[in-house]
């Protein structure tokens, strides 16, 4: 064990965090106990972001666990612990046979991402399964206006006429999710279901750029723009909270709906970005740009990870997570998932390629980033 591993973990007793917390870069689980009671447990998907972390954690408690996919995505995180999953291959479109006459504790569904294969799934295994545990999103409240996002907020079931073209996709997800949650609900009953609606995750094996290019980009140094106000809010979980906590919730037989966001406190924009910095040496310099049009003028708007307070997201980095922190939600600090995520972002995990088009490649927003304060600074003359 290095000096600085040997440190950090030192800080973390410190701290008082709990043991259940994974400290390593790439999840190599650590001081996890073994649940009491054993599952038999089925992921729909298993292969992308959340569900390795799944596997890595209910292995680790002794659990047994089989995935359901097409065959064809190779993890990149966790690789060696699927030697250890069995592995059911089929489609959820068309073909279900490997789900047939088989019974498992529990079914986790990940890969919802058309209503009707909830649905099927769910029907298929209700009298086969004892709970099943859907992974919806935050987005079934879209539009995110009001003050209420709480669990009892109505959801987005259809899209309103007349919305316009560009903004049906966003509709249409929200809508997905909504009814595919309710579609759990039917089959199973709200005594046998577990609806997860979760923020923006981050945290190793990220498959979007988001998080990876802030890490990239405020290592870097120089001037940066930080769009939107200094003092809006950032939710985000980290994928291993997120991932144990939802094992947890299987071996508790917490029915119920929860919003799966962090962290366990209102933490602004600004906040977030200096906590990146935070982990890094390089000089800075910020240039906060708060002005919505120009934002949006020059395709600023949804390169953060974190929401711009436009008026049908103001609320989206709002949501309620106080049941879900009473039923055993736990958070590690933004530095250590700055860490690990950077390991794994700098190991044989991600190829050179991905990396360089972070900061260099044709769409990296560095690269409109000079141009943009240019224009910036001469518009504030």
């Amino acid at each position: 064990m290095n000096n600085s591993r040997r440190k950090f973990l030192g800080i973390s007793v410190a701290l008082g965090l709990s043991p259940i917390l994974d400290v390593s870069p790439l999840g190599n689980l650590i001081d996890i106990k073994e649940s009491e009671s054993k599952l038999k447990i089925l992921i729909l998907g298993g292969t992308s972001f959340l569900g390795p972390h799944q596997i890595a954690y209910a292995l680790k408690r002794g659990h047994e666990v089989s995935i359901f996919t097409r065959g064809k995505t190779i993890p990149d995180i966790h690789k060696d612990l699927f030697s250890k999953v069995e592995k059911l291959v089929g489609d959820r479109e068309d073909n279900l046979e490997a789900l047939k006459n088989r019974k498992w504790d529990v079914v986790i569904d990940n890969s919802g991402r058309k209503t009707k294969w909830t649905k099927d799934t769910a029907q298929l295994l209700k009298d086969n399964v004892g709970l099943y545990m859907y992974t919806s999103s935050v987005s079934v409240y879209y539009p995110y206006t009001g003050d209420d996002f709480s669990e009892s907020r109505p959801l987005v079931t259809k899209i309103p006429v007349g919305t316009p073209e560009q903004e049906k996709p966003t509709y249409e997800y929200g809508v997905m999710k909504a009814t595919s949650e309710v579609a759990t609900i039917d089959a199973f009953g709200a005594d046998r279901s577990i609806i997860v609606r979760p923020t923006l995750i981050v945290g190793p094996g990220d498959r979007t750029d988001r998080f990876p290019y802030w890490l990239a980009r405020l290592e870097k140094g120089g001037d940066i723009i930080i769009p939107g106000k200094a003092d809006e809010v950032v939710q985000y979980i980290d994928v291993r909270d997120l991932a144990g906590w939802m094992i947890r919730l299987l071996e508790n037989k917490a029915a119920g709906i929860y919003n799966g966001s962090g962290p366990g406190f209102d933490m602004t924009t600004n906040a977030f970005v200096h906590g990146i910095h935070a982990s890094y040496k390089s000089p800075v310099n910020y240039i906060q740009i708060d002005d919505l049009k120009f934002l949006e003028e020059n395709e600023i708007i949804g390169i953060q990870p974190w929401v711009i307070q436009l008026p049908k997201y103001a609320g989206m980095s709002r949501s309620d997570n106080s049941a879900a922190i009473e039923a055993g939600m736990q958070f590690r600090s933004l530095s250590e998932t700055v860490w690990a995520t950077n390991e794994w972002w700098n190991s044989g995990a991600v190829t050179q390629e991905r990396r360089d088009n972070i900061l260099s490649g044709e769409q990296s927003f560095m690269n409109r980033e000079k141009a943009i304060l240019e224009k910036w600074r001469a518009r504030e003359k």
